[in-house]
């Protein structure tokens, strides 16, 4: 048996609940991992309260993401051993496994050998973010330098990822916020520039910056009616990639408004990453290489113990952080 969270119910955090469950030994392609950290996703908190776009199987389990010790090895599976530091990263469905665990079976295609110096926390805060900015940006966009990237929700664990990611190219992030209060945080974080939008105009200020140029790639998390603006600061055939929809609310298309501009417009999520064998390879590559050179340096916001899960659900809604959310496992 092992400390599970589960819900039985969809609803708010106080749905969750920290269960003996039986974890079972693992199947052909699977690792038993012994979990030390678990990285917080905004995914986990849509997919217990009904919103993701998969709906849970109840009862449900939660977490894609974590670090933690290879403790038995399945079947099929090469490349890891007993005892080994690794990381897991968003490849599968929550419906299928979960990691808010003390230990956890997770399929050995989502996991990946942690680099010597890399703690469990920060082994549970770094790949979801980089691997997400990477793959969009550099992997399907091709960004390069002198390209300008705006990024909103900037202040999230996949923004100040995107923040270093863009930069280790040679490419400009230009950061939005909602209000003042988190400026200076994201410039220490490497934004060229901030653009708060509940006191700018942030299509002239785009503008301005880029010369009337506009950005290559505009990075949004939000969706929703904003995107119609946010298409009016992409360049002429540059993209706007869409990969979360923090506003909840429905999303156009704005090329019709705007005169069918030359707008590439398109949705991503890490799994168009991670579960291809190939991209997850120069994924990890090049995170791997901006780690040991120090160039990416995940930032955690917050740790809870995980008893303290409700709690760092609750945390994670109230949208006050800079960085990653990570809860710790004690053994």
């Amino acid at each position: 048996m092992t400390r599970t969270v589960r819900f039985h119910e969809l609803g708010g955090p106080e749905v969750l609940r920290l269960e003996d469950v039986p974890v079972g030994e693992p199947g052909a392609g699977e690792l038993l991992i012994r979990v030390d950290a678990i990285g917080l996703n905004r995914a986990e908190v849509l997919f217990r309260s009904g919103q993701y776009i998969e709906p849970a199987r109840l009862p449900a389990r939660l977490g894609i993401e974590a670090a933690g010790i290879v403790e038995a090895v399945g079947a099929d599976v090469t490349g890891f051993a007993i005892g080994q530091q690794v990381s897991v990263v968003p490849a599968f469905s929550m419906n299928d496994f979960g990691v808010y665990a003390e230990r956890a079976v997770v399929p050995a295609r989502a996991v990946l050998r942690r680099p010597d110096g890399l703690d469990a926390i920060a082994g549970a805060a770094v790949w979801m973010p980089y691997m997400t900015a990477y793959g969009a940006l550099v992997e399907v966009g091709g960004a390069r330098a002198g390209d300008t990237v705006v990024l909103t929700a900037a202040s999230s664990s996949v923004g100040l990822a995107a923040i270093q990611v863009a930069r280790s190219v040679g490419a400009v992030p230009v950061a939005t916020t909602r209000t003042r209060a988190k400026r200076e945080a994201l410039l220490k974080a490497g934004a060229a520039e901030v653009i708060v939008t509940a006191e700018d105009d942030v299509v002239g200020r785009v503008l301005e910056l880029t010369a009337g140029r506009g950005a290559e790639f505009v990075f949004d998390a939000v969706a929703g009616p904003g995107v119609v603006d946010l298409a009016r600061v992409v360049a002429p055939g540059g993209t706007l990639f869409l990969y979360g929809a923090l506003s909840g609310e429905p999303t156009p298309y704005p090329g019709f408004d705007l005169g069918m501009p030359a707008l590439n417009m398109r949705t991503y999520t890490l799994p168009e990453t991670t579960r291809d064998p190939e991209r997850l390879r120069r994924a990890e590559a090049f995170v791997t290489a901006g780690l040991s050179t120090g160039v990416f340096a995940p930032v955690v916001d917050r740790v809870f113990a995980l008893d303290e899960i409700a709690e760092a659900h609750r945390y994670m809604e109230a949208g006050s952080q800079v960085g990653k959310i990570v809860v710790t496992v004690e053994h």
